[in-house]
This record gives structure tokens, sequence and C-alpha cells, in this order.
């Protein structure tokens, strides 16, 4: 099938509906992300053939007494009257995830008529994977590397294998509470027929869970874990790293965290903030309708805890 070229702005804006693989950058809140995509997409819309001003039909009497009828353009909807055709709040604009203003990484925006798909995919509570690097010797007052530093310690009795068994003993610990959140022995066959049905989710949407956590690299005093977690956030994860130098015996604060990948949105297909423009974000659009398509389970998951969710939403339509 040819490709066509559409300068034509209304067409090009029925197809600005649906979600978006966006890469965050570290130090941008996500509303000025929001922002920016906002203006870029208005910014093109309006250099593209907008919709011609209105018309208005004016009577004029004529020298031989002759009434004439003609079209003349309508002012009041002249550009340079009303401003651009496409203006910010043209564009609702949603994000599966609230990350922090230290985060980078993998961002899923939903645009227009796609707010809705971004809805339900928050919803759903995808699993999203982080690296997060922390620093050993150094404790700060928000546990992040701008604030002020409150501690030092020493490091030189930590290894990459004391990091291993402390990540390894706080992954079996959350193990341990996903089952007792549900009310279920971990020994038993209902919790085997459980973990069969799928991620096992907790109800309280606040309640942070860990379903892996691994050392991803060691560089003394820089260290690099994986994370993958539900219901996270940015201050968790920064109390965590200070909690794992704690339980070393030392302090550690966070340097960086960045989501690799968010259900099945990988970083490797997110959009750089240079490709932040219409065009890019339209192909990605369709990218996303594919992958989408590919796992349905992104918008219903086969979890116990989220079906409990959707029969009670389904009972109580009122809610």
């Amino acid at each position: 099938m040819a490709l066509k070229l559409v300068k034509d702005a209304p067409t090009v804006w029925n197809y600005l509906n649906g979600v978006v693989n966006l890469y965050k950058p570290a130090g941008v809140t996500v509303q000025q992300v929001r922002n920016t995509i906002i203006h870029n997409l208005c910014r093109d819309l309006n250099q593209l053939e907008v919709r011609p001003s209105l018309q208005r039909v004016v009577i004029e009497n004529n020298l031989d007494a002759k009434l004439v009828v003609r079209k003349v353009e309508d002012l009041s909807d002249n550009v340079l009257v009303t401003g651009p055709r496409y203006q910010p709040d043209d564009i609702k604009c949603r994000f599966c995830a609230n990350h922090g203003r230290f985060t980078s990484g993998v961002i899923v925006l939903g645009i227009n008529n796609g707010t809705n798909l971004a809805f339900r995919l928050q919803q759903n509570r995808p699993l999203r994977v982080y690296r997060v690097t922390g620093f050993l010797g150094k404790a700060t007052e928000t546990h992040f590397a701008e604030s002020r530093v409150t501690a030092r310690a020493t490091i030189n009795h930590i290894g990459s294998e004391k990091i291993g068994r402390l990540l390894a003993s706080i992954q079996a610990s959350h193990q341990r509470k996903m089952f007792e959140l549900s009310g279920i022995d971990i020994q038993s066959q209902a919790a085997y027929e459980l973990a069969c049905k799928g991620t096992i989710r907790p109800a309280d949407n606040r309640q942070p869970m860990i379903y892996g956590i691994r050392l991803a690299e060691y560089r003394k005093p820089f260290f690099t874990i994986e994370i993958h977690a539900i219901n996270e956030t940015e201050a968790y994860l920064g109390e965590l790293i200070h909690e794992i130098g704690i339980n070393l015996k030392s302090c550690a604060h966070c340097t960086s965290v960045r989501c690799i990948r968010h259900g099945h949105f990988l970083l490797e297909d997110s959009l750089l903030k240079k490709d932040w423009n219409l065009q890019n974000i339209i192909s990605g659009m369709a990218h996303t309708n594919k992958l989408i398509n590919q796992h349905p389970d992104m918008l219903r998951q086969n979890s116990s805890s989220l079906r409990e969710m959707e029969e009670a939403a389904d009972g109580h339509p009122d809610r």
C-alpha cells in the first residue's frame, strides 16, 4: 500500500488518538513533559493546512436598486482575531504512571481519546522494571543526591555477595507478604492455585510490592539494582536504597532512578525528547496499537484481585 503525505490538519487531528511510549528525562516533572508535548503538537498542527475562516451572508443594496446576496469572510473567525486554530486546551493528556522529578525512562501517555485507554492501563497495574543506582557511604535528608548529606559511614566491609544475599531476603519477604495480604498460607494448595492464576496484586493500589530484585552492577561505592515492582513511587525507591544501606551496616542514598519497562512498553521503543513532534507521536501511536493488540492482557489482567474489583464495579454501576 502506497504511503500518502497528508497536509490537512483536521485529517491529522482525527488520527491523534491513542497512547504513546515516551522517554522522560531526569530532572523534569511529568507536568513539564505534558506541557512540552501539547506545545509541540499545537505548533505542528498549526503549520499544516488548517480549516479556512467561516463565511457569512451579506445582503447589499446595489446602485440599480437591486439587492445583491453574497458570501464574505467572517472576520471574527479569522486566525488573526481568534489566534491559532489549535490551542493547548484542545488536547487532553493522561499519564499511566506518575513518575517523580528524579525518575527517567519509560512513561506512557494517552492523548485525546487515548486517555481512556491510559486509564485502563493504569487500573490494571502492569509490572514496572527499574534500574536504581545508589551511592554507599553517604546518607541524605531526602535519600536523593540533590539534598544535604546527613551521615557518613565506611564501606570497606561491603561486597557484592553481601548485597546479593540482602536483596534475596528482601524479595523473599515481599513474596511472603503477598500471600499474607491474601490471607493464605504460602505452603498451602490454595497459595499454589492463586499463584497459577497470574501475578498476585494487592487490593490496595497504595501498597508497594516488589516481585523481583537483583544486583545488576557493583562498582564501589556505586551499586545498581534491578527492581520489578507494582504501586511503587519515587520516594519509596529512595527509602529502599536508604534501608539497604542501613542493613549493610553503612548508609546509602539514591543517585538515579530509571524505568526500563512498563508492562510490555520497552525502553528501546520510547521516543526521546528530540522526537516529540506530531509525525513521530502518530507513528508511535500506531506501534503502540499493534503492541496492545498483541498483548490484550495489558487491558485485562488475569489476576484474582483485579477480577474481583471488576466484578464489584459491574455490580455497582453507580460507583
